[in-house]
């Protein structure tokens, strides 16, 4: 929390806990990935009382862990892959900041090297902080993006990128397609994989099918609304291991019931939920396990929700291939790496740069643990698996000599789409049924927050709502700037919405 123009939204006053209430709420959390403990954590350390109800047999979510054995006999820990614990991130690290004050077990990536079909590497560290130095000075260094692009661009088209603020950016950008936002703006060729690589395919979608408001939100994010840069941090070991198995000792401890590999079909009226009774239910499913529910579930809500939630879609197929090589990658290999222009790799991590299990397996083995990702796959998965693997020997020729001792593939299709004009529909956490709140990262939310700071964020105002419901202190909210930081860029948007 390096920036001092991130912006605190404090809670809402009221009693200290639950503790003085005439009767203690007890909550279901419908869901144990970051939203749902989010959630979860917040209610409970107001002394709500709180079941977590996951479906799978871990908890975390997309971002959650299982033991798998490899053919050699190595137990390790499988996942949906690598993520990028950014600075901005607020709500989230403070939520893993309850297991790890100072959050020692996460470690920062020195850079974020992205590689184009020609060669070309930009990379991000040791740029300034500040916006707009680290714009220019991103510029100035770059070989792909030079100096002559900027005075090329289509000034008043970008305004948005500085002008962002919500719902705002929304109504104006949510039905352009993404990358016809950057054809209007003149963003240079030879460049766009930049803003793709970083941003457009990070939401797992063809930026010919995503909304340029969120592409627009993103770019104030990470990089034209906030100083914490675009450095990120991992964590140093499985998600399990790290993240997960502390935070609910923690939970645990506040009394909270964690049941995991139980799902929830429906949720009657007076939420029963599958034949249990709560005073409220906190949904934070994927989509597909919103839609299921709500579905079956004919009395919640009216009409016209059920249909929004009905109408959310996922983004196409993703595939995670990780592969345990028997000789190591060169010594010089960046922990990850983002690439553009060569389809359908979209970047490549070495895991035993940052996370302890797969350094103990390259120590003892002498080799490397690598992982592929494609995101919004458009062939089959074993077309997608093979083509990632004759990348992976093109991008690092000396994997090519290598022997895959064992592999493991994750072929899936369930990331909410940030479609086109989506924003409008997109159910809220405050639901039309009192007691019923929405979390996850493809519930809409009025504040800068992407991708898993957006599940955190969810989670944490899902439960303040509740919350305040029974007049109990709610938690506060932090977030980068909600407007474009100069307010020069403001003035001129004015001005040119009057002529």
């Amino acid at each position: 929390m390096s920036d001092r123009r991130r912006v605190v939204h404090p809670a809402g006053d009221g009693y200290p806990d639950a503790g003085s209430l005439a009767k203690v709420p007890r909550v279901a959390v419908v869901g144990g990935g970051i939203a749902g403990l989010s959630a979860a954590t917040a209610l409970a350390e107001r002394g709500i009382q709180v079941v977590v109800i996951e479906r799978e047999d871990y908890l975390g979510g997309r971002v959650g862990g299982w033991s798998t054995t490899l053919d050699d006999g190595s137990p390790v820990t499988m996942s949906r892959g690598f993520h990028a614990f950014f600075r901005q991130y607020y709500n989230l690290r403070n939520l893993l900041e309850r297991t790890d004050p100072g959050l020692k077990r996460l470690h920062a990536v020195d850079d974020y090297p992205l590689i184009d079909h020609t060669g070309r590497i930009d990379g991000f560290k040791g740029l300034p902080s500040t916006p707009p130095l680290n714009a220019f000075a991103f510029v100035k260094r770059s070989p792909t993006f030079e100096f002559k692009d900027l005075t090329a661009l289509n000034g008043l088209a970008a305004l948005p990128l500085m002008t962002v603020s919500v719902p705002a950016t929304f109504t104006e950008l949510d039905d352009v397609p993404a990358a016809e936002f950057l054809r209007r703006i003149n963003f240079p060729e030879a460049a766009r994989h930049l803003a793709f690589g970083v941003f457009s395919r990070s939401f797992f979608a063809d930026p010919e099918k995503m909304s340029a408001a969120e592409l627009a939100m993103m770019f104030h994010i990470y990089f034209l609304g906030s100083s914490e840069g675009l450095v990120f941090d991992v964590p140093t070991g499985p998600y399990p291991q790290t993240l997960w198995n502390p935070l609910a000792e923690y939970l645990t401890g506040l009394g909270v019931e964690i049941r995991t590999g139980t799902s929830v079909e429906k949720i009657e009226r007076g939420f029963r939920v599958d034949g249990e009774n709560f005073d409220s239910v906190v949904l934070a499913t994927d989509v597909g396990g919103l839609r299921n529910i709500v579905a079956g579930s004919p009395g919640l809500g009216i009409d016209e929700w059920r249909t929004r939630v009905a109408s959310m879609e996922n983004t196409p197929p993703f595939l995670v291939h990780r592969v345990w090589l028997d000789k190591p990658v060169n010594a010089d290999r960046p922990a990850f790496i983002g690439t553009g222009g060569m389809d359908p790799i979209d970047n490549i991590s070495v895991l035993e740069l940052f996370e302890d299990e797969a350094a103990e397996w390259a120590s003892r083995t002498g080799g490397s643990v690598v992982e592929l990702h494609a995101y919004a796959a458009t062939d089959s998965e074993d077309e997608t698996r093979e083509q990632l693997m004759a990348r992976m020997h093109e991008i690092y020729p000396e994997t090519a000599a290598a022997k895959v001792v064992a592999s493991r593939s994750e072929w899936r299709d369930d990331c909410p789409m940030f479609g086109l004009g989506h924003f409008a529909t997109r159910p809220t956490v405050r639901t039309p049924e009192p007691g019923l709140v929405l979390a996850g990262d493809g519930i809409r939310i009025d504040l800068p927050v992407a991708l898993m700071e957006r599940a955190a964020t969810t989670g944490l105002l899902a439960a303040n709502t509740l919350l305040a419901g029974w007049a109990v202190q709610g938690h506060d909210i932090h977030t980068v700037p909600v407007r474009g930081r100069f307010k020069l860029f403001d003035a001129i948007a004015r001005l040119t919405a009057k002529l």
